[in-house]
């Protein structure tokens, strides 16, 4: 007896959608280089030919992923009122111990040394969180001051979770965002702590 298979039905966007959260997952996790395109079309369930088709390269493909992953708001917000100690707190929320790893931070450290990598994600954070944080500011070198910001919230994250400095992985968090709300404030331009 012959069993009829089911016929599945072709989805481009379920099909693109599928790439695209196989290659956030292995991207972030392995970095660009380590993370091959066979085993973003195994996890997917589509074949490596598949991610040729619809993306055209794993360069192209990580351009996507990266807008993907730095396009949510995650530690800057989309409010200017008490700008500085909203980053502050939810810088020092997102770093404490036990906390949900933040994927943009980690595609950043895992592919920023790899030359292909690095025009796609100074795209992504230029585009994404530098526009949306020099857009809260008012006054001048709007770009370069959030980019200084930027900078302070990416090297707490760094040193406070994956290296685990003592003082910033052992720091109480509100301790931690007081102290980075007034390194923020001349950042952000407000007058007083911000909250």
């Amino acid at each position: 007896m012959n069993a009829v298979q089911p016929v599945r039905k072709r989805d481009g966007a379920a099909t693109r959608e599928a790439i695209l959260a196989a290659a956030a997952v292995e991207f972030t996790r392995h970095g660009y280089a380590r993370a091959g395109v066979r085993q973003i079309a195994e996890r997917a369930g589509v074949t490596a030919m598949m991610i040729n088709r619809y993306f055209g390269s794993k360069e192209r493909l990580f351009a996507q992923v990266v807008d993907r992953v730095f396009a949510p708001p995650t530690v800057v917000g989309d409010e200017s009122r008490g700008l500085a100690g909203a980053i502050a707190h939810s810088l020092a929320e997102r770093t404490a111990s036990g906390a949900e790893d933040l994927d943009p931070f980690l595609l950043l450290l895992r592919s920023a040394q790899d030359p292909e990598a690095t025009d796609a994600l100074r795209r992504g954070i230029e585009t994404h969180v530098g526009t949306r944080l020099a857009g809260l500011l008012e006054g001048p070198e709007t770009e370069l001051r959030a980019q200084l910001g930027l900078a302070l919230v990416a090297g707490t994250w760094l040193l406070r979770t994956v290296v685990g400095t003592t003082a910033l992985a052992e720091a109480d968090s509100d301790t931690l965002a007081d102290l980075l709300t007034r390194m923020l404030t001349p950042v952000t331009g407000e007058t007083g702590t911000g909250m």
